[in-house]
């Protein structure tokens, strides 16, 4: 074995070791285009890590949003506004803000069937989840029952907490 196929044994070995899989399947390819775009070896690590954090990123948030149990992904873009008429389409729009998340304040939609609830709920949770924040997502009904047999089988504070 050559030093250099040993000293890529070893880099492979602490890249898997560190959880850096960006960084161990692309080290080698871009240091090739690190070398032709003559980069420093700064520009090369700021590249490689850059790589790295923005793909630990998008695992998280597709964890996140895995984790929500959202019915189905929807966004404020895919909302109607035509219908119902009289929604308040300024004050939906500015809870997109996630201060109620900040302020540790609840969002409650009511209203009758068919009017967006459910939309609106998910495409908040699904936009809380894409600024890194956690979400679970249940209706009412589930959280209630499940709120129930946690009291009954004497767990209702880690429940809560949940």
């Amino acid at each position: 074995m050559t030093t250099a196929d040993h000293t890529k044994t070893g880099l492979d070995e602490h890249l898997s070791y560190l959880k850096l899989v960006y960084m161990c399947e692309n080290y080698e390819s871009l240091a090739k285009k690190a070398v032709q775009k003559q980069w420093t070896h700064v520009n090369y690590l700021t590249e490689l890590t850059t790589a790295e954090a923005n793909q630990k990123k998008d695992r998280a948030t597709t964890r996140r949003i895995r984790a929500a149990r959202f019915p189905q992904i929807n966004t404020l873009e895919q909302f109607k506004w035509s219908w119902p008429k009289t929604i308040n389409q300024l004050q939906v729009k500015n809870l997109f803000r996630l201060s109620s998340i900040e302020q540790k304040s609840n969002v409650i939609f009511l209203g009758g069937v068919g009017l967006g609830k459910t939309h609106l709920a998910t495409a908040l949770g699904y936009h809380a989840c894409l600024q890194g924040h956690t979400v679970l997502f249940c209706s009412a009904v589930d959280a209630i029952n499940n709120l129930a047999a946690a009291q009954s089988a004497g767990r209702l504070k880690q429940e809560l907490r949940k």
